[in-house]
């Protein structure tokens, strides 16, 4: 059996989504399974559902844009996570924000606006920034068929609380190639820990903190085990858990529920 697109947009509805969300997805397209039409298929109905929202995808290039290879290109620099962003942001009507590592693509309501000054910003995901933004809108986001680890939003919290250890001290210089062909200098630091290059695979240590609190709830869309989440509840959650010790992810084997278990009396919605 493959999915149709009818089949994914009830699988969006019966999550209790109503399409009027900001929604930040991150995705794993083989997750979801044999689709009729494939990968265009599943991006015409997210694309449909969030037409009244915003509909934001990750359009990351911190795989390839480095030393090395410093010039970002907001029109041909290909992503690095997956082939629903690769193809998303080639899209017409889709708008891609110009930060040179971190890029982030959008489609509905407010897309420009939401996704403008990025290239203003000197790290991965900046207080403030679109990914700390999430919260200012109230947004969600899905982790479709993919876990926390692939969860961005966590790294701009880690930046508003400061978290040490997360970032070079030494920014590289870049250059950010705008629609219109015009080139900017731009500086930017990236993440860094010594002991534990890819620090986001230690997200998962709150997976359960963030179900038990209300912040996020398990779903389904086609075949992809889903996580969706309320950016406002993962951010309380965080930094409640993450208070007695702001290394915990790193430094912690096991991040015990006794942590966030006072938290959870009051549920944070998801």
């Amino acid at each position: 059996m493959s999915y149709t697109k009818l089949d994914l947009l009830q699988d969006l509805a019966d999550m209790g989504l109503t399409g009027q969300e900001t929604i930040l997805i991150h995705s794993s397209m083989k997750s979801i399974g044999p689709v009729d039409g494939g990968a265009d298929t599943v991006l015409d109905a997210l694309m449909e559902f969030f037409r009244p929202g915003l509909l934001l995808l990750p359009t990351h290039t911190w795989r390839i844009i480095n030393a090395a290879n410093p010039v970002f290109d907001v029109c041909t620099s290909p992503c690095c996570v997956g082939i629903l962003p690769e193809l998303f942001r080639q899209r017409p009507g889709v708008v891609r924000s110009l930060h040179p590592t971190h890029s982030m693509a959008g489609y509905g309501q407010q897309a420009v606006s939401y996704l403008a000054g990025e290239e203003l910003h000197n790290t991965p995901c900046t207080p403030g920034g679109c990914y700390d933004r999430l919260r200012a809108a109230h947004g969600k986001g899905l982790l479709l068929g993919v876990t926390h680890a692939r969860n961005t939003f966590i790294h701009s919290v880690e930046e508003v609380l400061n978290v040490p250890n997360r970032l070079t001290d030494k920014p590289m210089q870049m250059t950010v190639v705008d629609e219109a062909g015009a080139q900017h200098t731009v500086y930017m630091r990236r993440h860094y820990n010594a002991q534990q290059p890819h620090i986001s695979e230690d997200f998962i240590k709150l997976e359960q903190a963030y179900l038990d609190c209300g912040a996020a709830r398990n779903t389904k869309f086609g075949d992809a085990s889903c996580i969706l989440c309320d950016a406002e509840g993962l951010f309380r959650v965080t930094r409640h858990v993450l208070a007695p010790n702001p290394e915990a992810f790193v430094t912690e084997p096991v991040i015990p529920p006794e942590r966030w278990q006072g938290l959870c009396t009051g549920k944070t919605g998801g």
